[in-house]
């Protein structure tokens, strides 16, 4: 079930202050149960590159999958020692290659292209090792329209996504690829309009923060004591929403101002940061704001917690926009579109959460469970994040 679901569930029951407390509870679960299962940035995604040329009836391309989803499917460990070697994975060559090719179909003007799979390899993206299959689709003649018909995994992790870089000679575009969708997609090998490509990237950033886990935690643990005030040691209740929505804008404007500014310059290549060290960092980050609720130190001054830390995070923002790629000929459009993106889907999460927060403000349920509790397991999943990114230590999520 998910929040949504369960606020709409809970209202049916008795009001804003039972959904309150139901959807406050739905969060507590979601932390006990769901982040321990899902590393940042590891939420299954598999990476599809496509290309054609014009007056070709080829389209070339790669997959680029995570051996930890490939294992899942193809049981690919196959002495069970936990770990993936070249020489399993090549054994399974013939097996993954049908399998991409069965579940990954190109069509030319309504036409199906012959699909094949070449030569393996493998390559590290943030998220761990990926399996890098060559793709190639004979299509009859030179196509005008695309349509690319994904199911990779669908039927074995409905939430995972395929995110499609697609090169028609000078154009770029990327998209999001649903293997649960009702129809294939279709792409006109024209060149994007500036709008189109803004409106592409907006859908790129929202899906991107509601998968980043690390960067939905480190937002929460700063909004969880938004709606209380220290006083002689304690936590007690805001008094008026006024104040508490001011704060919040702080914290959500900086966070998002610093994001911004790493995400460009990283992009445009002027600062590039180790992957391993920015993952730490970010890791690190989400450990300290819910340490904070725990051992006050910061106070009133989370705004600029969230400055100093979302520089880092923009780093990893960059790294995911990085595996899109990006169109050099609407770049600033793509930058623009990702950043608003990326504020839509926090802002999201501050509109399910700030209303629920602020009704509970007063409750012991909401300062010794909601606040306390969660800050521990946000700790809790952070730390172990961080042991994963900084010392290589695999598998302390199951």
């Amino acid at each position: 079930m998910t929040i949504t679901a369960g606020l709409a569930l809970c209202l049916s029951r008795g009001g804003w202050r039972a959904a309150g407390r139901c959807l406050a509870a739905c969060l507590l679960v979601f932390l006990t149960v769901a982040s321990p299962r899902v590393a940042a940035h590891s939420t299954s995604e598999a990476y599809l590159t496509l290309g054609t040329q014009a007056g070709s009836a080829a389209v070339t391309g790669r997959l680029d999958i995570a051996l930890r989803d490939l294992d899942e499917v193809l049981s690919l460990d196959s002495d069970g020692n936990g770990e993936i070697t070249w020489g399993e994975l090549r054994q399974a060559r013939a097996g993954l290659a049908a399998y991409a090719v069965a579940r990954i179909r190109v069509g030319a003007d309504g036409r199906a292209c012959a699909p094949k799979a070449g030569e393996l390899r493998v390559v590290e993206h943030g998220s761990g090792t990926y399996a890098v299959l060559a793709l190639g689709f004979e299509c009859a003649a030179p196509m005008r329209e695309l349509s690319l018909d994904y199911r990779l995994f669908g039927d074995a992790n409905p939430m995972h996504r395929g995110l499609l870089k697609l090169e028609s000679g000078a154009a770029t575009r990327s998209a999001v690829l649903d293997p649960t969708a009702a129809a294939p997609q279709s792409f006109v090998l024209a060149e994007p309009s500036g709008w189109s490509t803004l409106l592409t990237y907006v859908g790129q950033g929202v899906w991107h923060i509601w998968i980043g886990i690390d960067h939905i935690l480190f937002l929460v643990a700063l909004l969880l004591p938004t709606v209380l005030w220290r006083e002689a040691g304690r936590w007690v209740a805001a008094g008026r929403f006024s104040a508490v929505f001011w704060d919040v804008l702080k914290v959500v404007t900086g966070f998002t101002l610093a994001h911004s500014i790493t995400l460009t310059l990283a992009t445009l290549g002027w600062v590039t940061l180790p992957s391993r060290a920015v993952e730490s960092v970010i890791a690190a980050s989400v450990a300290l704001a819910a340490a904070n609720n725990l051992w006050p130190v910061i106070g009133g001054r989370r705004w600029l917690v969230a400055f100093a830390f979302g520089l880092v995070h923009g780093f990893g923002f960059a790294g995911a926009l990085a595996e899109l790629g990006l169109p050099q000929g609407a770049l600033a459009w793509s930058l623009l579109g990702f950043n608003l993106g990326v504020e839509i889907g926090q802002l999201a999460i501050v509109a399910v959460f700030l209303p629920v927060a602020f009704a509970l403000r007063g409750t012991r349920f909401y300062r010794q469970a909601v606040l306390i509790g969660g800050s521990v397991l946000i700790v809790g999943v952070a730390l172990l994040w961080f042991a994963e990114r900084a010392f290589g230590i695999e598998g302390l999520f199951g």
